[in-house]
C-alpha cells in the first residue's frame, strides 16, 4: 500500500486536485507577469571577445625568437593564449622577431619587417579538452 488512497495526495477540492491542464510555470495568478512588467533591454551586446593587445616596443624582449600566443602567455604579456592577440604600434622595435599571431596593425607589420623580422597571421589556438590531452599523451 502506497498510502495514496482516496484523493491521491491532491487534497480535497480546488484547481490542483482536478485532472487536465495545469498552471503554466511562470503564471502569477493573473498578476502582470514579471517578464512583461520589466522594460525591454535595448541594444546589442556582442559575445565576441576583444583581442588582447601587445605593444610593439614590448617585442624588443624577444630578440631573434619566434613569437606566438604561447610565448607571450608564458612571459606574462597576455592573460590567455586561447584568445586573439593583436600587436599595435607604440614605441619602436629594434630587433628581429618572427611574429605569429592573429592580427597586427599595418604600421606594426611595416616596423617589424623594417627591423628584419616577419609577420604571419595564424588562427587562434583552440584549447584542448582534458580527454583529448590524455589521449595525446598515450
Amino acid at each position: 500500500a502506497s498510502g495514496q488512497g482516496k484523493t491521491a495526495g491532491r487534497g480535497t477540492k480546488g484547481q490542483n486536485s482536478r485532472t487536465g491542464n495545469k498552471l503554466r510555470t511562470m503564471f502569477q495568478g493573473g498578476q502582470r507577469p514579471l517578464a512583461q512588467a520589466v522594460p525591454k533591454a535595448r541594444g546589442f551586446k556582442t559575445i565576441k571577445r576583444p583581442a588582447q593587445v601587445v605593444y610593439l616596443d614590448r617585442l624588443n624582449d624577444f630578440a631573434g625568437k619566434m613569437v606566438d600566443n604561447n610565448l607571450l602567455f608564458e612571459e606574462g604579456y597576455i592573460a590567455t593564449p586561447f584568445h586573439a592577440v593583436k600587436v599595435i604600434t607604440r614605441g619602436e622595435i629594434s630587433v628581429k622577431v618572427d611574429l605569429k599571431v592573429q592580427a597586427a596593425s599595418k604600421s606594426a607589420v611595416e616596423a617589424i619587417q623594417k627591423a628584419g623580422g616577419t609577420f604571419e597571421k595564424v588562427a587562434t589556438p583552440i584549447k584542448q579538452s582534458q580527454k583529448d590531452a590524455e589521449q595525446a599523451a598515450k
